[in-house]
């Protein structure tokens, strides 16, 4: 069975209520079985949505919280194998994580043809669901190679956050027909708290790279300016000159400007240092 979940609407969204838990219409005649499986997927998904709430960006790297945010997903959402997260950066490589050695080679297939799922899911803002991958037709070459892995049902939720979509997640099974919609219903609840903590971590790392681009700046700019002050008193040159001079041997050398002003300075300290001791 192949399902688009086109139509399908974020969690709490009136127009998409969760899957009728008594289609007869008499909560009296669902089985006893059926109502403790219930009872225990929504106590799965309350622990993985707790579990996101102490997740710590501190302590944790960007991709490892998203690996234990992955991990969540599997437990949050029935009949899940294995799971995938995939976070859309601007001006880097998007950071993809997997909880299963599967999972790895699956999403290496969809990210290699760019085609699958999770693409389509992050490129619409809207949930995918197939129960037969080899067979759907949205994604002919994927459904093709993944098929042939055992891999047959697919579960991919977008991560929406107040500015946009920043990622999605590839919920797997070995089994087809695996994830229904109640499946889908609770895999969109879990993936409302599940953006929030992704994108705080995103913009955490995102703080944590600016810092020290931003120290790195100050201190190359700082090793600039004392090798411009050495060639001037080497060479009774200006600022300026000592400057050009610098970047002169940078591009004849094809080497970096701060590496050429730390070549002088190391330099100049060594030489400081020889006198010292033969003086």
């Amino acid at each position: 069975m192949t399902s688009s979940s086109a139509g399908a609407g974020a969690p709490g969204d009136e127009s998409v209520p969760p899957p009728d838990a008594h289609p007869s219409g008499d909560p009296g005649t669902e089985p006893v079985d059926a109502a403790a499986q219930r009872a225990a997927e929504e106590h799965n998904l309350a622990g993985s949505v707790t579990a996101l709430s102490r997740l710590s960006s501190s302590a944790l790297d960007l991709e490892e919280l998203l690996t234990e945010v992955a991990t969540y997903a599997v437990r949050a959402v029935p009949g899940a194998d294995g799971a995938g997260l995939t976070l859309i950066e601007r001006d880097r490589a998007d950071v993809i994580v997997k909880t299963a050695p599967f999972v790895r080679e699956v999403d290496d297939i969809q990210y290699g043809i760019g085609e699958g799922p999770c693409i389509s899911a992050a490129a619409t803002g809207r949930p995918m669901r197939s129960g037969s991958i080899g067979a759907d037709q949205r994604w002919p070459q994927f459904g093709a190679r993944v098929g042939r892995l055992g891999v047959h049902s697919v579960l991919s939720l977008p991560l929406r956050a107040t500015d946009g979509v920043v990622g999605a997640m590839n919920i797997y099974a070995h089994m087809k027909d695996a994830f229904d919609e109640r499946a889908e219903y609770l895999g969109q609840l879990f993936a409302a708290p599940a953006a929030i903590a992704v994108q705080n971590a995103q913009i955490l790392a995102q703080t944590k790279r600016l810092v020290t681009n931003l120290q790195a700046a100050l201190s190359n700019r700082a090793v600039i300016d004392q090798a411009i002050g050495i060639v001037m008193s080497r060479s009774g040159v200006t600022a300026e000159e000592a400057f050009d001079r610098l970047r002169g041997i940078s591009q004849r050398d094809h080497v970096k400007l701060t590496e050429v002003a730390t070549g002088v300075v190391q330099s100049a300290v060594q030489r400081a240092r020889d006198r010292h001791q033969h003086p």
